[in-house]
């Protein structure tokens, strides 16, 4: 080969090479900007809530990822919403998206978390494993879902010293904005309630929740002005089931709300299937109250003509009636 011909394909590697240095430079000159006014943003929009009586801090904010990915880092999380009461701190955030795809967000979160009411109620949860993800979009978070394993949560009221726990094996939590709407569902697997110095009160149960919140979307991803309160808040919950095995299922459906004072209303109506097995079940949890279930056992097999029961309820502020003229219980606000 040619000394001319050697020096011209020298010269275009050189070029080549120079070429992908400068990209490369470019690009990662990008990122870190790109995680500098993110960072900035992040912060930014924390306090930003402030005007609307909510405070929130990322302990130690960094941005890492470099290449590929870019995600928020914190050794801590904490919020405080004065306007309604609630504070809870969380553990380590690890998260991260594909640079190409930035409104795709994968999480993690560290656990304990432990959250407080002005109510004085006070509830703290550990977990083996959190996982999350996030379409995002430019007016917000658009979905979320999240994944536990291994949960186990207590709950502590210092107005009545009544103290609680949950357990569950698997958890998973989806939300999605529709329109101005929540559309939220909830499953709980081979969950678990314990009263405190107690056996456990109830055997193991699977439960789901599907309900939709009108007018609550923005409480997805904190742009709510009233947060997480559910004071004066509509609904219908589509679907809330209960199913201890053995064909013992429980399901109640139908449109409820809140007033402002916290008092639940509604019309809904609740499926019972195997009634005798659910007796005996809550019978043997609460033996003080086994002739009042042995009557409502036996109404609901009249009104059901078997095994199986359906009964209307209608809730107002609290009062639970049954047929809307028979007072059967009453539920205290939220």
């Amino acid at each position: 080969m040619a000394a001319s011909s050697r020096s011209g394909v020298s010269g275009k590697l050189w070029l080549l090479a120079t070429g992908v240095v400068i990209a490369i430079a470019l690009y990662t000159g990008g990122w870190f900007y790109a995680a500098s006014l993110l960072k900035e943003q992040t912060l930014a929009l924390l306090g930003s809530q402030q005007k609307n009586g909510i405070s929130a801090e990322c302990t130690d904010a960094e941005y890492r990822g470099y290449p590929f990915r870019i995600g928020l880092f914190c050794s801590r999380v904490a919020v405080d919403d004065r306007q309604n009461g609630i504070s809870g701190t969380f553990g380590a955030l690890r998260s991260a998206a594909q640079v190409y795809n930035p409104g795709h967000i994968v999480w993690e979160l560290d656990s304990p978390i432990e959250m407080r009411t002005s109510h004085g109620l006070t509830v703290s949860t550990v977990w083996e494993n959190f996982q999350s993800s996030l379409i995002t979009r430019l007016s917000g978070v658009e979905r979320a879902a999240f994944v536990i394993d291994n949960s186990k949560t207590s709950f502590v009221s210092s107005a009545t010293g009544q103290t609680f726990d949950i357990s569950a094996a698997h958890t998973e939590i989806h939300l999605r904005q529709n329109g101005p709407d929540l559309d939220a569902a909830l499953s709980l697997d081979k969950t678990n309630t314990v009263m405190k110095d107690m056996p456990r009160l109830l055997p193991q149960v699977d439960a789901k929740i599907d309900v939709t919140l009108a007018g609550r979307a923005g409480m997805i991803d904190g742009s709510d002005p009233n947060g997480i309160a559910l004071h004066g808040t509509k609904g219908e919950l589509r679907t809330l089931s209960a199913d201890l095995g053995q064909g013992r299922l429980l399901t109640i459906s139908g449109p409820f709300s809140f007033d402002e004072r916290g008092y639940l209303s509604g019309k809904l109506r609740v499926k019972v299937e195997q009634i005798d097995a659910w007796r005996n079940s809550l019978g043997e949890a609460f033996p003080e109250i086994a002739p009042t279930l042995e009557t409502a056992a036996r109404m609901l097999s009249a009104l059901g003509g078997g095994k199986n029961a359906s009964l209307d309820l209608t809730i107002r502020n609290g009062k639970v009636m049954a047929g809307g003229l028979i007072q059967i219980g009453e539920i205290p606000p939220i």
